[in-house]
């Protein structure tokens, strides 16, 4: 690996103190098991001995010079690790069982140094080539940063004192409007919801037309608009330009239709002017790259968080994410990645991810009632267990009902059913959709005589239990 005339990063003083210490201070090895790896080594010699502390440890036996010096022998490296009386010196060496987890945290930073100058050589040789494919190169070069960075992060171990200290100073604080989250927008929604919560992964899901990507839109702006939260949206079937119009229409009440048509009058232009600033002024980013794949997409919104500061994260639609190339074909385990990937990134960004998924056609031939089920889903097995909400988009008269069960008209009526809510109750929260503005309301807000907003609540089976079928 080419260094530019320099000597690789390392720090051997630190190498040979803490393997001294391993290897003289009983119980050691629980303080950096986890936090370095033998690559993490710069010295051959001592990646081996590393090793060989692993073996032991793993097996809990001994971890003393002695022993190690049998463990080499058995793997067949112990002259090639310097011998017994070199683990004597690295003995000798030893330092204060205090500097053990801090030798582990800057040979690991030197490791994480050596792996970027790889990565960064390996990509400027590539790009040199005539033959590469430059967007597979970033997307490449993207992933191995990435995962130099996801290998090496570890949140720690908390004890519950500190956790529940931490929780009631945070109960002190009073929520606004009753929210503990990030508020949908929508009364009747956060009423089951308390707001969108960090570090859930939220899927709403319905058929093509249900008006799913109109309602994920309109929760980030109304997230930003009202809450002054900055929102991240990830559109890879819609074009910004699209998404803009959608947003302008909801916005000012213009028409849709007109605003594509571009039939605008002069007091049109007045409205667009009067109340689209603060819409303009708002939080919102937009990414329209087509054909995106779940990496590219963790990357730009770390970036995304750590420069903005987004506290929302939307995703329209899962199923037109790219997996890794290990999938190697197989849509089903590609996805299972994907959803995985989503929970992975509302976790370690601590924000919520909604993600707009399809329904299979299932719900099209199932006779009698159309509302979906989780069974629904595409590639449900994994969507299903990773999403803390799964929120079904349900509108009657699309299918041709124009009154329920209770003798009232459904014109206008859109079912937003929480068939799983991991942390609450599931039920469902009734909303009015406008299709011209394509804009969705409280149903309190439009004079409709329903309660509350609620058609049903109950209680389901705690989403925190294991299914009998899961493995642990």
């Amino acid at each position: 690996m080419p260094t530019f005339g320099k000597l690789p990063p390392q720090a051997l003083e630190f190498e040979e103190s803490l393997l001294g210490s391993l290897l003289l201070v009983k119980g050691s090895m629980t303080y950096v098991v986890g936090v370095i790896k033998p690559d993490s080594f710069y010295k051959d010699s001592h990646q081996k001995i590393y090793q060989a502390l692993l073996n032991l440890f793993t097996k809990s036996q001994p971890t003393d010079s002695v022993s190690v010096a049998q463990e080499l022998r058995t793997m067949g490296e112990l002259e090639i690790a310097g011998g017994s009386y070199y683990l004597i010196e690295l003995s000798e060496k030893a330092n204060s069982s205090y500097s053990i987890e801090h030798y582990a945290q800057i040979i690991e930073q030197k490791f994480m140094q050596r792996e970027m100058i790889r990565v960064a050589t390996e990509s400027i040789s590539a790009a040199y080539e005539d033959t590469t494919d430059v967007f597979d190169l970033i997307e490449a070069h993207q992933s191995e940063v990435f995962k130099i960075g996801a290998a090496n992060y570890s949140k720690g171990i908390s004890k519950i004192d500190e956790v529940i200290a931490r929780r009631l100073k945070e109960y002190e604080t009073k929520p606004i409007d009753g929210l503990t989250g990030i508020g949908s927008g929508f009364k009747s929604i956060d009423r089951i919801t308390s707001g969108w919560q960090n570090s859930d992964l939220i899927i709403i899901a319905a058929r093509p037309a249900m008006g799913k990507t109109a309602f994920v839109i309109q929760t980030a702006k109304l997230a930003a608009l009202r809450y002054g939260t900055k929102v991240g949206v990830f559109s890879l079937e819609m074009s910004e330009d699209q998404l803009a119009d959608r947003l302008i229409s909801s916005e000012t009440g213009i028409y849709q239709d007109r605003i594509q048509r571009k039939d605008l009058s002069e007091d049109d232009f007045k409205i667009l002017h009067s109340k689209l600033q603060g819409l303009i002024s708002s939080g919102i980013y937009i990414d329209d790259s087509p054909g995106m794949r779940i990496m590219e997409l963790k990357a730009k919104a770390r970036r995304l968080k750590e420069q903005h500061g987004i506290g929302l994260i939307v995703v329209d639609y899962l199923q037109l994410l790219k997996g890794t190339k290990d999938a190697k074909g197989n849509r089903e385990q590609e996805i299972s990645e994907i959803s995985r990937e989503l929970k992975i990134i509302a976790k370690d960004l601590n924000i919520p991810v909604i993600a707009l998924s399809q329904l299979s056609r299932a719900v099209e031939n199932r006779p009698g009632d159309k509302r979906p089920m989780l069974s629904d889903l595409r590639e449900s097995g994994s969507i299903e267990q990773d999403a803390d909400k799964v929120i079904f988009l349900y509108r009657p008269e699309y299918y041709g009902y124009s009154e329920d069960e209770n003798g009232r008209s459904t014109a206008g009526i859109c079912e937003a059913i929480f068939a799983k809510n991991r942390n609450g109750i599931c039920g469902t929260a009734v909303l009015n959709f406008n299709g011209a503005l394509m804009k969705f309301l409280d149903l309190e807000d439009v004079n409709v005589d329903i309660p509350n907003g609620f058609v049903k609540m109950q209680s389901v089976r705690n989403w925190n239990e294991p299914e009998k079928e899961d493995v642990f």
